[in-house]
């Protein structure tokens, strides 16, 4: 059998991707919109996807389809169950990040206990040629030893985070959910990690049950010198109650490399930010050129490992 093979999205991996091992053809396109779908996979065995979406919709026209090969580890963009109750395969990328993310995740953590940005904005306005001493000290500076870093989330990213943390001396809490658990891990209560941490990092997918995981509420329980990152889902954190929580100084900063909506044509209440304490960045905590280069690898793998009967990585 010559299977056929269809990446849909190819602009988004900026890595060599070499050809499967066994008898095929490969189409590749660098964007896929929602009309050109389904021609483009109708001869298709394998669909490769990173964020164009697949649901029931279009599945249902794609005979052919045995696989979809997720160019990510997260497949929120593809529907799961019709995949399962119609034999399509879905397999994902795992522990591709386990060192980019984290750092991207300390970058952000850094700039903002430290008020790197609202002091270079203070040297950009001439702020330091107008004192009279060597030095001022509008913003506050936290250090992070000795603070507590509360962690949503404790897969490779969400220990990748941790090890970080406890380098720099941090105390560090996982919260509390719901099975599945990693093994090994201690857990507080979510309320708990709410309230004692300093700096609060999420990093788990995003599902029915962590969909605005954070709200309102939960930036009333934190502490008001907390800072929120987020370097998994846009999804998770509730965003006009972000925009609220930093202008009513609920909190005292966040950190997100992610939008519920992304590229975000439509616009966002987190683009109208104009704060020192709020940094944004384009959803590219993943894309260190290491980082890429392992994810295309082991795309091809699991799309050999599929072919060879030995699949692996499979979310269905």
């Amino acid at each position: 059998m010559t299977h056929r093979i269809v990446f849909l999205d190819r602009s988004t991996l900026q890595a060599r991707v070499r050809r499967p091992a066994f008898e095929h053809t490969w189409e590749e396109y660098a964007v896929t919109g929602a009309g050109e779908l389904v021609e483009r996979l109708q001869e298709a065995t394998v669909a490769i996807t990173n964020k164009v979406p697949l649901h029931a919709e279009a599945l249902r026209r794609l005979p052919k389809l045995k696989l979809i090969a997720v160019a990510a580890t997260g497949y929120d963009v593809i529907d799961i169950a019709y995949c399962q109750a119609n034999g399509i395969a879905v397999a994902n990328i795992r522990n591709y990040a386990v060192h980019t993310v984290p750092e991207h995740a300390f970058a952000l953590i850094t700039a903002l206990r430290r008020n790197l940005i609202a002091y270079r904005e203070d040297v950009e306005r001439g702020r330091w040629q107008q004192i009279d001493q060597f030095c001022f000290f509008d913003h506050p500076i936290r250090d992070l030893y000795g603070a507590t870093l509360g962690i949503i989330g404790e897969g490779v990213l969400g220990q990748g985070t941790a090890n970080i943390a406890r380098g720099f001396g941090m105390r560090v809490l996982f919260a509390d959910h719901a099975p599945p658990k990693a093994p090994g891990v201690v857990f507080t209560p979510l309320d708990q990690v709410l309230a004692e941490s300093d700096v609060i990092s999420l990093h788990v997918p995003l599902t029915a049950d962590t969909r605005n995981v954070i709200g309102i509420e939960q930036f009333r329980r934190m502490k008001r010198t907390a800072i929120l990152i987020n370097t998994a889902r846009g999804g998770l954190v509730d965003e006009r109650a972000l925009v609220q929580a930093l202008k009513e100084g609920l909190i005292a900063g966040a950190g997100f490399d992610v939008l519920t909506r992304e590229p975000p044509r439509e616009g966002n209440p987190l683009l109208e930010l104009r704060l020192p304490n709020f940094i944004l960045t384009p959803h590219v905590a993943w894309a260190s050129d290491g980082a890429m280069q392992f994810l295309a690898d082991q795309l091809v793998d699991n799309i050999e490992a599929f072919v060879k009967g030995s699949p692996q990585n499979l979310v269905t």
